[in-house]
């Protein structure tokens, strides 16, 4: 198997099309079609199912497709180790986090980390957390951050801690200065939840629900910065965790209360890698930083672990 065949057979196994992949690539679909026979060929398999609407990878082309992706990170790695035996500080650090991390905590971390390693560079991704868990699986980035309920499949968790979550108002609020709340509290005030799809809002639903607790939102956003304004204006309450309110920008404005329902502290922060891959060098050095970044905001009596 030729490394140019598969590139062109995991970009349509990624993109399901063969003119997608094209347009990706800047190759002809013809030579990608011909390369992609040629492994079918060799190998006697199908690594296709046609189907109307694209192409779907066979059995068969999803181990190809896991294969490939290793291949092509491993090849990746010792070319970032060799140029660290040439003395060239550099490299690429590929993440993708969820909303609570990328929009503060993670910039924050980058930044910190380039005062040190000013030949590193970060690509960032935001997405939401299952998407974030398939990216670092499918090895389309090599860290992930995201918050979890239970171990994923296909990723390991080098660094995994307590996420609870807490109620976010503002610091003149008549609220703000207590110890606890309580969910009935809560559900007095005007309150600003993100969507159903975040973590914070499934598990904070599922307290409500347990507690017989009916909360209507006055706000719902699928942008927690949104939220977070929202809270520091002193429209309402919204919901976080500690690593989201980061940022001092927001952090100064706002107060963090607990919240008195132990479901609330099921959730859990993890940092991800692809199950099984030595990271580069620049790779282990962020991910090491991070956790670093992340330990430190945990809560007391929360400390992660590294793993």
């Amino acid at each position: 198997m030729n490394s140019t065949a598969l590139r062109y057979f995991l970009e349509v196994a990624r993109t399901g099309s063969i003119a997608e992949a094209s347009a990706r690539l800047n190759v002809a679909s013809s030579a990608i079609s011909r390369q992609i026979a040629h492994l079918e060929a060799d190998l006697g398999v199908e690594l296709f199912e046609r189907r109307p609407r694209g192409m779907v990878p066979s059995p068969a082309g999803e181990l190809l497709a896991r294969h490939a992706r290793r291949v092509f990170l491993e090849e990746e790695a010792i070319v970032n180790e060799l140029k660290r035996l040439r003395g060239l500080a550099t490299g690429v650090v590929r993440i993708a986090a969820t909303e609570g991390f990328g929009l503060s905590l993670i910039p924050s971390a980058i930044h910190d980390f380039r005062r040190d390693h000013p030949g590193i560079r970060v690509e960032l991704h935001v997405d939401a957390p299952a998407e974030v868990t398939r990216m670092v699986r499918d090895g389309d980035v090599d860290i992930g951050a995201t918050f979890s309920f239970a171990p994923q499949a296909g990723v390991r968790a080098i660094g995994e801690g307590r996420a609870p979550v807490l109620a976010v108002l503002a610091k003149d609020h008549p609220l703000a200065g207590r110890v606890v709340l309580s969910l009935a509290e809560l559900a007095a005030e005007p309150m600003a939840l993100p969507e159903k799809d975040t973590t914070a809002r499934q598990v904070f639903d599922i307290a409500c629900g347990l507690a017989g607790v009916s909360v209507q939102p006055v706000l719902v956003s699928n942008y927690i910065a949104a939220l977070w304004a929202f809270a520091a204006e002193g429209g309402g309450i919204t919901i976080a965790s500690s690593f989201s309110v980061h940022s001092r920008s927001v952090g100064t404005q706002v107060a963090l209360v607990p919240i008195d329902a132990p479901t609330l502290d099921q959730r859990r922060y993890q940092i991800l890698t692809m199950l099984g891959r030595r990271l580069p060098d620049a790779v282990d050095a962020f991910a090491s930083h991070l956790i670093g970044v992340v330990q430190g905001l945990q809560p007391a009596g929360g400390q992660g672990n590294l793993i």
